[in-house]
C-alpha cells in the first residue's frame, strides 16, 4: 500500500451534468450516470491505497433515492470501509449541490441550501 491505504480514506468528485446526457422525460438522466461515477471514484480510492487503478468486482448494494437531472451538479464520494488482502470494501453516496432552474431562464441554477442525496451504494475492489 502507499500508505493511504486505510479505512475511513475518502474521495470525492463533482461534475456537472450536461443535458446531452438527459435520457427522459423531465431531463431525467438514467442511474448508470452515477453508476460510472461511483467506478471513477473507485479507481482513484484504489490509485491513493494501493498504487494501482484496481478493478470494480461487485455492487452488493445499490439504492436510486431521487432523480438526478441534467444541468444538476452532483458530488459522488467513496470512503473505504473495509480492507482485506486483495479486496477493498467502499460505500459509495452521491448528492446534488445545485440544480438548474429552468423556470426563470435557461441558464438559471441555484446553490440547494442542503444536499440532496440521490444515490447510495456498497460495493467491492480487488487490486494486485
Amino acid at each position: 500500500m502507499t500508505g493511504e491505504g486505510r479505512a475511513g480514506l475518502t474521495v470525492s468528485h463533482r461534475r456537472y451534468v450536461p443535458y446531452a446526457h438527459a435520457h427522459y422525460a423531465g431531463d431525467l438522466v438514467d442511474g448508470a450516470y452515477l453508476l460510472g461515477l461511483f467506478g471513477d471514484v473507485a479507481t482513484e480510492l484504489c490509485i491513493r491505497s494501493d498504487g494501482d487503478e484496481g478493478l470494480f468486482a461487485s455492487y452488493d448494494d445499490v439504492q436510486f433515492l431521487a432523480p438526478l437531472r441534467a444541468g444538476d451538479v452532483v458530488e459522488a464520494s467513496g470512503t473505504l470501509t473495509r480492507i482485506g488482502r486483495r479486496s477493498r470494501g467502499v460505500e459509495f453516496i452521491a448528492t446534488v449541490l445545485c440544480r438548474a432552474a429552468p423556470g426563470r431562464s435557461a441558464s438559471a441554477a441555484d446553490v440547494l441550501s442542503e444536499p440532496l442525496i440521490v444515490a447510495r451504494a456498497r460495493g467491492t475492489v480487488v487490486v494486485p
